[in-house]
């Protein structure tokens, strides 16, 4: 009796559950307006301070790069290094959810996400940060409706104008200036591979003002992969495999980007107190051509389909090179 009880409080929550995802998923957004390169929406992305800011996703942000300025090394550094079967999945790498979930269960943690780009895209624009079924079950279906809607090399343009990569660094044409001084275009096959190298976790594994040698050696490795897809010649690799980035110049910027922010916060404090809750949200120049928001303080101790007009030409991919 007792056991039979268990089950029907058990079965009830299950019902409760699926409920939910039910309601949720008949709420989620439709994703068909992404489709328009010439509108633009807002969302909301988190400062390192923990704060959100609002950011716009589209030609009304002034450092949004449009697919054809990116260069093709960049989008396929982001492809090798993130989603090695971009061109092959309809926005699921279902071998790669199967292997996080089996590396999740051992560890007993949401602790490999498994996400494609288009997933990414996804939680980036409409989802939180939240780890959780529910999150994962939302991101799943909205990955699922843009492959239906979108290009790929479309989604490979809202990703790389989303990413993360530093304090209120979001997208390659702010991250391209922030950290070269120069606009995404001009990138080098290096700084291409170095900016790729720090998404998987830019404020701290792969911040490169705390880990330079770490973010350095992985560039190494999405450089080799890129030899190894006929992305580069041998002559462009060698190249690039000598050459280090140059950020250390910023440590100037630093201190003094810095310095005027504690300037400028300490008297503020004290007139506006911190205000209540955050609120749920996606995550994602001066003319003088480098930019001035604040940095860190601490230094570095497939075959694919025919391509599309706006995606990289170059050779299919094989399975390797992702790791999330």
């Amino acid at each position: 009796m007792k056991l039979k009880k268990i089950l029907l409080i058990c079965a009830g929550i299950a019902v409760l559950y699926a409920a939910y995802i039910g309601v949720s998923l008949f709420f989620l957004p439709s994703v068909a307006g992404l489709s328009d390169r010439k509108a633009s929406m807002m969302i909301q992305v988190k400062d390192w301070k923990g704060n959100y800011q609002p950011f716009a996703v589209g030609p009304k942000n002034r450092y949004w790069t449009p697919s054809g300025r990116i260069p093709s090394e960049m989008k396929w550094a982001v492809i090798v290094a993130e989603d090695s079967n971009f061109y092959r999945h309809e926005g699921i790498d279902v071998k790669a959810v199967k292997d996080a979930i089996k590396y999740d269960l051992e560890k007993k943690s949401f602790a490999r996400g498994a996400s494609t780009i288009t997933q990414q895209v996804a939680k980036n624009l409409y989802l939180s940060r939240e780890k959780s079924v529910t999150r994962k079950i939302k991101e799943i279906i909205l990955a699922k409706r843009m492959e239906e809607e979108l290009t790929k090399g479309r989604i490979i343009e809202l990703y790389l104008n989303v990413v993360e990569l530093g304090p209120m660094v979001y997208g390659i044409g702010h991250g391209s200036r922030y950290y070269f001084g120069k606009p995404a275009s001009a990138l080098t096959p290096r700084e291409c591979a170095f900016l790729a190298a720090m998404l998987p976790g830019p404020r701290m594994a792969y911040n490169p003002y705390k880990n330079l040698a770490r973010v350095s050696k992985r560039s190494d490795m999405i450089l080799r992969l890129l030899r190894g897809k006929g992305v580069l010649s041998d002559d462009e690799f060698r190249l690039a495999i000598t050459q280090k980035p140059n950020i250390a110049g910023l440590q100037r910027k630093v201190d003094f980007t810095i310095a005027r922010v504690e300037a400028v916060q300490a008297p503020m404090t004290s007139i506006f107190p911190p205000q209540g809750d955050e609120l749920p949200a996606a995550e994602g120049g001066n003319g003088t051509g480098v930019d001035e928001s604040p940095l860190p303080p601490s230094l570095p101790e497939a075959a694919a389909p025919p391509p599309q007009a706006d995606a990289p030409v170059n050779p299919p991919l094989d399975e390797s090179g992702a790791d999330r």
